[in-house]
């Protein structure tokens, strides 16, 4: 039987690891310790391409008992989108239960200190990390990315994020020091003295809300910032996306366990098909954190109605980019083709808006007029998408049956620049699988407004024309203030237009990418150095990961005593 590590194994172990990563927070350089290629598993206890691929076909069809206490029935009946039907059942919740057993155990816990329970995190990642191949096949069939990107989205993306969000809670807490003693001088009387203590105690328990499109990506910062503060974490995963967070939650149970923890410090809360817990989970008066992903709606009904809760919403936005002028005319093209296709569009960061003067831009190749950029852009998608093989590889399916009606309604709200067409997979025979639709709109006619103003998560991209780069940049701020935005993008070689860009992104708090030409995309970001968000506009009020998003998920408690 092997031995249980102890706290001091696991701080020694993973040490190294957090303080690497705590200088990369610093510096904002690239760093990761999780590898991207799917070839560099399979040493070390870590599960190769052939295991992971076993592990998660073992799972389907069986029930993923969790041993969590308050379980009066099991449920699940997720189908993938490449039309697998998964067939796993999970541990349905009597909360009543489980929520006083999750609160159990956070006095040993918030007892532990911030390097033990970072330590304790980072097991939890290093051996998600080791069964990385089972967690991208898991991710891909709830998700519908293809295989590359769960496997470096789903993987070691999320779990890089997962660490960020670590290292940032162990900075916030270790702030203020444990212990100080104070000394007030009084003259010719003896000074006053006091001993102080400081401990940073969590909130109660966070409720982590997971959305269908980026499971573990979306869902481990929250999930980490919480258990790394201190907190109980109940994981309510969206019923469409439930085995990667589910098998997340075994993992952490069982190190937990070992390492003399209350397993329950991490919950599952599934539910039956249509019984819609999350707004009762987030108004019990348990839940003090609440971390969610997903629309609009829910998320402004979360900040407006869970009250007694911190919350932090990634709702949605209107993404935006101005293209004015280039130097690199295709590269400019290549890189937005892939922004526009990767994933189907089912990325929070995906560029909907195209702002193009009408007049045209200036390029290395000559003046381009508006529709000669549409043009040239619908070709380059095309050229990209052209071998079913690779369009396969980019777009994954479609995940819901909403994305497909939204990517076949478009059509209708505008001249068409790019018509979307169906991928045949020869793997997945069921998978529902589309090409990028563009449509052409114009700022000046008021019936485009609520297009283009409007949200339309998929591949639906409008190219919508303006009078000028002025108006590009009025209506960028516009878009932004009323709308949100998770990235904008601009490509343009007059600095005046770059720094007017810049600063609406600096006044009306927005991620910016300028002329991005090469292998980095807009729609991407890069765990340690890029902010995911900002929590400054409506698409989202919170930024992954930054110091604000984990330092209100634990309070610090003093304790006076006289010298």
């Amino acid at each position: 039987m092997t031995a249980r590590p102890t706290a001091h194994e696991l701080i020694a172990k993973h040490r190294p690891t957090l303080d690497q990563a705590l200088e990369a927070i610093r510096t904002r350089a690239y760093w990761s310790p999780h590898p991207e290629h799917p070839k560099a598993y399979g040493e070390h206890g870590s599960l190769d391409a052939g295991a992971g691929k076993a592990a998660f076909d073992a799972l389907l069809g069986t029930r993923l008992d969790l041993d969590q206490p308050g379980t009066d029935d099991w449920v699940g009946d997720e189908v993938s989108p490449y039309g697998i039907e998964l067939g796993v059942s999970y541990p349905h919740a009597d909360l009543d239960v489980l929520l006083p057993a999750m609160r159990a155990g956070q006095a040993a816990w918030r007892d532990a200190g911030p390097e033990t329970r970072a330590a304790v995190c980072l097991e939890i990642l290093k051996r998600i990390s080791d069964r990385t191949h089972e967690f991208a096949h898991a991710v891909m069939h709830t998700s519908g990315q293809a295989f590359m990107m769960a496997f470096q989205a789903g993987g070691p993306h999320a779990q890089d994020r997962g660490l960020e969000a670590v290292a940032y809670a162990y900075a916030e807490q270790t702030r203020t020091p444990e212990t100080a003693e104070w000394s007030k001088p009084q003259g010719k009387r003896n000074p006053l003295t006091l001993t102080k203590s400081f401990t940073p105690v969590p909130r109660g328990i966070a409720l982590m809300i997971g959305c269908n499109t980026f499971p573990t990506w979306n869902g481990y910062p929250g999930l980490f910032a919480s258990l790394a503060t201190g907190n109980a974490v109940l994981v309510k995963p969206h019923p469409r996306a439930v085995l990667p967070l589910a098998l997340t939650v075994q993992v952490a149970r069982e190190v937990l366990a070992e390492a003399g923890f209350d397993p329950n410090l991490v919950a599952l809360a599934a539910e039956r098909a249509g019984e819609g817990i999350a707004k009762t989970l987030a108004t019990r008066p348990e839940i003090r954190i609440i971390d969610y992903t997903g629309s609009t709606a829910f998320g402004d009904w979360l900040e407006a109605n869970a009250r007694q809760a911190q919350v932090y919403t990634e709702k949605a936005g209107v993404n935006t980019v101005i293209v004015q002028s280039t130097d690199d005319y295709q590269g400019m093209l290549a890189n937005l083709a892939f922004s526009l296709s990767l994933y189907s569009g089912q990325m929070c960061t995906t560029p909907q808006n195209l702002l193009i003067p009408r007049e045209g831009i200036s390029t290395n190749e000559g003046h381009k007029s508006f529709d000669e950029v549409t043009g040239d852009l619908a070709r380059a998608v095309d050229g990209l998408l052209g071998d079913d093989a690779r369009a396969n590889a980019l777009l994954g399916a479609i995940v819901n049956p909403d994305v497909k009606a939204r990517l076949e309604a478009a059509a209708d709200l505008g001249e068409v620049a790019l018509a979307s067409r169906e991928i045949p997979n020869p793997d997945f025979p069921d998978a529902v699988v589309r090409t990028p639709v563009i449509v052409k709109l114009d700022a000046a006619k008021p019936d485009d407004e609520a297009a283009y103003l409007g949200e339309c998560f998929g591949p639906v991209s409008f190219a919508v024309a303006v009078d000028s780069v002025t108006d590009a940049v009025d209506l960028l701020r516009r878009t932004i203030r009323e709308q949100g935005a998770m990235t904008v993008g601009a490509h343009t070689i007059d600095p005046e237009v770059a720094r007017a860009v810049e600063e609406v992104c600096l006044e009306e708090p927005a991620q910016l990418s300028l002329n991005l030409t090469g292998g980095v995309y807009v729609n991407q970001t890069a765990a340690f150095s890029d902010f995911h968000g900002s929590g400054g506009n409506p698409a989202a009020n919170a930024a992954l990961t930054d110091g604000a998003y984990v330092a209100n998920r634990f309070r610090v408690v003093e304790v006076r005593k006289e010298a």
